[in-house]
């Protein structure tokens, strides 16, 4: 009796076992944000530099900065508005304030049945401010999930 209970119970948790693992969602391990990768150089020499302090924020959303005084930054990630077709960015470079504008068409991509959709955006020149930027080349307009530089700031 006791073999059999035995039994009954070693095929009843593995069935349960079975039923966890097959119903559990796979986990996402892939980039799911497309961001505008944005690399600082500095004007006089052409060279990738960090700038002494950055600060980015959105137009008009201050209190959420995306770098506040960071140093080291030679690469900043600026999210795009996935349900608008443009938008802007206040950027702090050595103390001097410029704007950043970007307008641009989203697309939503399927990444996997387990990361869900994405969006990719392909933008267009953007507008600046030349306070102490002096040039923004756009190497590749596609923004995807990808680590790649998207533009070059020239300050």
């Amino acid at each position: 009796m006791k073999k059999y209970l035995f039994k009954i119970s070693s095929t009843l948790s593995g069935i349960t076992f079975i039923i966890m693992v097959a119903c559990t969602p796979g986990a996402c391990f892939d980039e799911t944000n497309a961001f505008v990768k944005t690399s600082m150089y500095l004007s006089s020499t052409g060279k990738l530099v960090a700038p002494d302090s950055l600060t980015l924020y959105g137009i008009n959303m201050d209190t959420s900065k995306i770098y506040d005084a960071s140093r080291s930054i030679t690469q900043a990630l600026l999210p795009l508005n996935d349900s608008a077709d443009s938008c802007g960015f206040v950027i702090m470079i050595n103390g001097v304030i410029d704007t950043i504008n970007f307008s641009y068409s989203t697309h939503p991509l399927l990444l996997s049945k387990e990361c869900g959709y994405t969006y990719y955006h392909t933008i267009d020149t953007p507008l600046y401010s030349r306070n102490i930027i002096d040039t923004i080349t756009v190497l590749k307009n596609t923004i995807t999930t990808i680590n790649e530089e998207n533009i070059r700031i020239y300050y």
